[in-house]
């Protein structure tokens, strides 16, 4: 079976390589950027402006080929790369929840980026925490090192050589 997907559009963020860019959203809480839409979906586009965040979904088109243990940001043990956030993985898929600013043509403005410039968009939907934010009991790994992340910045280890 082959799956294959087209990018929808492409970030654009002040992040122009990987090391130094924020690893979540929360921890780029300032930092600007937009999405450019192609022509041929912009009418997917309507009704998109009264959510104040927004879920997107992009290609890690940076990282290196997975692996399926690797060495976490927040970590220096080795881990199973489904128990983590990792862009070299499988399947590189990348997903943010971002402030949505407002919607103008065929482009989102956006905050609490943490994309690369250039990386290509897969797909968009509206985040509700209704839905999306389920109360949770245990955090895994990252129970005694979840307060570390927002200061924490990629520092190349998955980026292709």
């Amino acid at each position: 079976m082959q799956i294959c997907y087209r990018p929808i559009g492409i970030v654009h963020s002040p992040y122009l390589q990987p090391a130094g860019t924020p690893i979540q959203p929360r921890g780029g809480k300032r930092v600007s950027g937009t999405v450019e839409i192609f022509d041929q979906y912009v009418e997917g586009l309507q009704d998109l402006e009264g959510f104040s965040h927004i879920i997107l979904l992009y290609h890690f088109h940076l990282a290196k080929p997975g692996s399926l243990k690797v060495k976490p940001f927040l970590d220096q043990k080795l881990r199973g790369v489904f128990a983590t956030r990792a862009p070299s993985r499988p399947n590189p898929i990348g997903l943010s929840i971002v402030r949505l600013l407002k919607v103008e043509n065929n482009l989102l403005f956006i905050q609490e980026v943490d994309i690369l410039d250039g990386t290509p968009l897969l797909d968009i939907k509206p985040y509700l925490p209704d839905f999306d934010s389920p109360p949770v009991d245990g955090r895994g790994w990252l129970e005694e090192k979840i307060a570390d992340f927002s200061h924490t910045r990629d520092d190349g280890r998955f980026t292709q050589s």
